[in-house]
């Protein structure tokens, strides 16, 4: 447990959420004959009671570090506000997390109640309090302390993509508040392009299974060190020999090795039952595109523009409920497609919608899920198009806010 309460500190900390010392610094305890924390700190003896409130066998407390710090506290402030509740519209906190409760006070009983219910909790005091400051966010598991790392990563990418979407669409209706431009403009100049990757990866062709398998470690190793996914979510694919190899639902894309399924195109095995979820959107992808290598991250701002939709003919759109399974808008991001869809198979499943959209362009955005890109031979190609993608998303975002703030000054 020692060992795993350690990795998982360092995990937040690589994937820039987390300090290596001082109070960001991730603090881990992980439960097993004894408790064990990965380092000493004064809000333990409160997270000790948490322990034996709940069924659990780790726990995971986390001051975000910037940006996230300042745009957690404000979304917070408002929560609490109201209901207590942030909640995200995004395709991974639907299905994962549904909504974020937010406490005012670092209390045993108030965090117990929550954890009950809920896989994490942001503790935001309201006022100065020089015994605890905040915001901070708890996340418990009951398997293994990567459940709460997977849960507070899930927690900081949903709350950006909130402020950043809540934010143009205030701009768009005229509404932002001088509390909200603080935030952007504290924030912005923190925020860093995706860096266009000088590494090489494994040359195509493939001479055996052995190098496939290399390359898609290889490159779910890429999408997570580039920031284009946090390392839970996401999924890899490559053809090869008439098999689609694909990583495994729930692996972490940084540590694939031996998560990863060989699929025979004819689906002879039964090997798809644990391969990712979206399965069956890469089986036809490759099917109609004829591509290889197939990519699938999570970057921040190509999920932000997906939702980006004029907010005047959004409130009489009759799919306004229903924007990420049947937008009827046809929309791009240059010459990238925005679709809908969701997992599985079935009438709005991913499989109906992403692979005729990659017919025409290597790459197309699900509305509030995230980027596909495809190489026809190689990795090299779709993790490009990735990178190139998330960097134009990211300055078409920032062009619309100047136009927006520009109209209104």
């Amino acid at each position: 447990m020692e060992q795993l309460v350690n990795k998982y500190s360092y995990k937040l900390v690589q994937a820039k959420l987390g300090d290596i010392s001082g109070p960001l610094q991730p603090l881990i305890g992980g439960l097993d004959d004894t408790l064990v924390w990965n380092r000493r700190a004064n809000e333990i003896p409160v997270l000790e009671k948490v322990f034996k409130g709940l069924n659990i066998n780790s726990l995971v407390f986390l001051r975000p570090k910037e940006p996230y710090g300042s745009l957690i506290r404000f979304l917070a402030k408002n929560a609490l506000k109201s209901f207590g509740m942030i909640q995200p519209k995004d395709c991974e906190t639907r299905t994962f997390l549904h909504d974020l409760p937010v406490i005012s006070q670092f209390c045993p009983d108030q965090i117990i109640h929550t954890l009950k219910k809920r896989k994490s909790v942001i503790i935001a005091p309201q006022k100065n309090n020089k015994d605890f400051q905040g915001p901070a966010i708890i996340a418990h598991g009951s398997v293994s302390p990567e459940q709460g790392f997977i849960t507070i990563s899930s927690v900081c990418f949903a709350s950006f993509v909130k402020f950043f979407t809540d934010y143009l669409q205030a701009l768009q209706l005229g509404i932002a508040t001088p509390d909200e431009h603080d935030v952007f403009d504290s924030i912005v100049p923190l925020l860093e392009p995706i860096q266009k990757s000088p590494s090489k990866f494994i040359p195509s062709p493939f001479s055996n299974e052995e190098i496939v398998y290399s390359a898609i470690i290889e490159a779910g190793k890429k999408i997570v060190e580039y920031g284009l996914v946090d390392s839970f979510f996401g999924n890899v694919s490559f053809f090869w020999n008439k098999t689609l190899y694909i990583s495994q639902t729930g692996s972490s894309l940084d540590e694939l090795s031996g998560c990863i399924d060989p699929i025979p195109m004819d689906c002879s095995t039964s090997a798809g039952i644990t391969a990712s979820s979206e399965l069956s959107a890469h089986l036809e992808t490759i099917s109609v595109t004829g591509c290889k290598a197939i990519l699938h991250g999570h970057p921040r701002f190509c999920v932000i523009l997906s939702m980006d939709c004029d907010p005047k003919k959004k409130a009489v759109c009759n799919f306004k409920k229903q924007c990420h399974i049947k937008c009827p808008e046809k929309r791009f991001v240059e010459h990238t497609p925005i679709v809908p869809g969701e997992v599985g198979t079935g009438p709005f499943g991913l499989c109906n919608t992403l692979p005729s959209a990659l017919t025409q362009t290597n790459s197309a955005i699900v509305y509030g899920h995230g980027l596909f890109t495809i190489g026809k031979n190689n990795f090299s190609q779709a993790f490009q198009t990735m990178q190139e993608i998330e960097n134009l998303c990211y300055s078409t975002y920032c062009k619309k806010v100047r136009l927006l703030r520009n109209m209104t000054s």
